[in-house]
């Protein structure tokens, strides 16, 4: 098996059949639509190493086809656009932040971002790089821009759902010089394209809704600088921030059902919202797709899809904890984008600024009656 082109390029009619079809290989006869992975450390060898795999940290046909799947959705019908898959979001995270900048230079951060975010400040700090953060909203990154090498949006942030305006941001970032780096987890693809939108690099958590069952930490960069995207490969090779054959198939088999699971999930998280807002009680609701809320203005300008995660907040933490052990079809448990609805009280980790009744909400696949029911019950269960 080789890079062969892909099926169609996959780069024509809607994301359901884009997401369906990308990046497989061209069709063989009595082969598998979808080649199983490749499970080697080394290849076949002979002579001069000028084919395109020569060795499991390098290259793998499994990463191949996946790269080209993402691309395709991350920036469909673009030719120049490359994409590397890595062991989860956080490797991906790190290898633009630590391929990019050198001591002395300047990145600027969310400061309302995901959680990790202050670990990676604190190495890129101990490297001599110096560290600006502001929140998400209002595009307030604008305002400690000057000088940046590297700008790192997240948008929608996570968990709190304020916005940014991502072509406002590059435009000033690139005056100034810089590069731009959005963080596309919560969004997708289908959702938004920070590549259509001017960035220099899309990057994402795969573990989240791109894969959406729960079962696979995959990271991935998409970016169409030749020489920016060199880095980041070289940064992966390095440090060896690569996925396993079979977590890279099964995002691969997964992107397949990524259309009908965002409509669903989509769908859903707006009618929990808007169950959610009409209820007697202020909850201070948060979801980019529902009129009104403070980011929706912004997020309709960019964003084709609004995601699946709702955040509001309970006015204490017992009545928090009573609600979370009160849902039925709600998993408590951390991340987000997976089939089956899951929330947490996101204050129990600390680190993020929010209340301590803050929920953070993951809308799955359920049927969307039966979803927001079991919330709202839980809601009034909570509060005897």
């Amino acid at each position: 098996m080789s890079g062969t082109e892909d099926q169609g390029r996959a780069s024509g009619g809607g994301d359901g059949t884009r997401a369906v079809r990308a990046g497989l290989p061209e069709p063989v006869a009595y082969e598998p639509t979808l080649p199983g992975p490749v499970f080697a450390a080394h290849f076949h060898l002979p002579g001069e190493p000028t084919g395109p795999y020569t060795y499991g940290r390098d290259e793998n046909p499994t990463w191949t086809h996946l790269e080209r799947a993402i691309g395709e959705l991350e920036a469909p019908g673009e030719d120049g656009v490359e994409t590397l898959v890595f062991a989860s979001g956080m490797a991906a995270t790190s290898s633009v932040l630590f391929s990019q900048l050198r001591a002395g230079d300047t990145v600027v951060l969310p400061s309302d971002g995901y959680q990790a975010l202050p670990l990676v400040r604190a190495q890129l700090e101990a490297y001599g790089i110096e560290v600006r953060t502001a929140p998400t909203g209002g595009d307030a990154q604008l305002g400690v821009l000057d000088g940046a090498k590297l700008l790192w949006i997240e948008t929608p942030s996570n968990p709190g759902l304020d916005v940014c305006d991502i072509r406002r941001l590059v435009e000033a970032a690139h005056a100034g010089g810089a590069l731009v780096a959005v963080d596309n987890t919560l969004a997708t693809p289908l959702g938004q394209r920070p590549l259509e939108l001017g960035a220099d690099f899309s990057v994402a958590s795969g573990t989240k809704q791109l894969t959406g069952h729960g079962d696979v930490l995959l990271g991935y960069v998409s970016g169409r600088d030749a020489e920016a995207m060199a880095a980041v490969r070289r940064w992966r090779k390095i440090v060896g921030a690569i996925p396993g054959p079979m977590e890279a198939w099964l995002a691969h088999r997964s992107l397949a059902t990524l259309q009908l699971r965002v409509e669903r999930q989509n769908a859903t998280a707006l009618a929990l919202a808007e169950a959610l807002r009409d209820r007697p009680e202020e909850l201070g609701v948060r979801y980019p797709g529902l009129p009104g809320d403070p980011s929706h203005k912004i997020a309709a300008r960019q964003m084709r899809r609004y995601g699946c995660v709702v955040s509001f907040t309970l006015p204490t933490r017992a009545r928090a904890e009573r609600f979370l052990e009160s849902l039925r079809l709600v998993d408590d448990a951390t991340s987000f984008g997976g089939v089956r609805s899951t929330a947490e009280r996101r204050g129990r980790w600390g680190g993020d600024a929010v209340p301590e009744g803050f929920i953070r909400m993951s809308v799955g696949a359920e049927d969307p009656e039966d979803l927001v029911a079991d919330v709202l019950r839980a809601l009034d269960e909570s509060d005897r």
